[in-house]
């Protein structure tokens, strides 16, 4: 499990590869990813925005901006959380994801809390020791 913690917000992830939707012949690899945010402080948040940067394994990176997570922008009092699974196809057998989720305080104040860093691996990813 991967955390992060900002403004006594915490995010973990949990990432999952999904082989019977991946296919190694075909350079398709899928992971789903449950992400859990907690509101560990004393302010109600929302969650207005997201943005994640998904590198694969080649190097190549894909910057996704939007609205909410699936589809909802959680209101998060004292001590409440969220949880919410999402997935990503790669074309290579592992990368990494990061990002930000934008949230904004019942008094407008807008800050950004960081979505740990996480690895995509297969069990097709090639290891290699140096």
């Amino acid at each position: 499990m991967y955390r992060a913690v900002t403004r006594q917000i915490e995010v973990t992830v949990e990432p999952n590869y999904l082989p019977d939707r991946s296919s190694a012949d075909k350079n398709q690899f899928f992971w789903s990813y449950t992400i859990v945010i907690r509101n560990r402080g004393p302010e109600t948040v929302q969650l207005r925005t997201r943005h994640w940067v998904i590198t694969d394994a080649s190097g190549r990176s894909q910057d996704v901006r939007g609205e909410g997570v699936v589809g909802e922008q959680p209101v998060l009092g004292p001590g409440e959380h969220f949880e919410y699974t999402s997935g990503v196809p790669l074309p290579t057998p592992s990368g990494f994801m990061t990002g930000s989720y934008e949230m904004v305080t019942e008094t407008g104040e807008k800050f950004d809390i960081e979505v740990p860093t996480f690895s995509l691996d297969s069990p097709d990813a090639k290891r290699t020791l140096n």
